[in-house]
């Protein structure tokens, strides 16, 4: 297992959704493990392909207190979003020393290929919640800013731009 490294914004990958994955292999699983390396060492709750270069709709999330209890997803799409909503500072190992306060459905229901290719729904809560819609974001070429309002993104991507140079 290997921490990998997050690819810099803007570099456009970011931008591009990533492919379906189509089966469950042995070099997904260690891709996944790859990511949950990352996402430990950040520290993170989630982290998604994209963001380290791997063009696959693959994402992982933990938001446990003891760690070590990540979800592996593949292909995830939201089935249900809840109508409470919550907000959270979000923030991105692609765009380092920035983070934004994010409002997003409080609970989702997810459909996802689990580690062993089985279709698989659960329910996810609060943080585990917002950090797999935010992985979902990111495999849709979407990052947390394009939620923002267009002044608030602004804002924010002129101090990238500054912390950049």
């Amino acid at each position: 297992m290997t921490m990998r490294r997050c690819i810099p914004w803007p570099d456009k990958r970011l931008r591009t959704p990533a492919a379906k994955v189509d089966k469950i292999t042995d070099e997904i699983r260690a891709i996944w493990d790859d990511m949950i390396d990352t996402m430990e060492a950040m520290p993170g709750v989630g982290l998604a392909a994209p963001q380290i270069g791997v063009m696959l709709r693959l994402a992982v999330v933990d938001g446990s207190t003891e760690r070590g209890k990540a979800v592996r997803l593949a292909n995830p799409e939201i089935l249900h979003a809840s109508v409470e909503l919550r907000e959270h500072e979000e923030a991105s190992p692609n765009l380092p020393g920035l983070s934004a306060k994010i409002t997003r459905p409080r609970a989702v229901t997810v459909r996802y290929l689990d580690e062993t290719g089985v279709i698989t729904r659960r329910d996810f809560v609060g943080i585990e919640a917002t950090s797999v819609q935010h992985q979902i974001d990111h495999l849709n070429g979407r990052l947390y800013f394009d939620r923002l309002s267009k002044v608030k993104r602004d804002m924010l991507l002129r101090k990238a731009r500054k912390l950049a140079d």
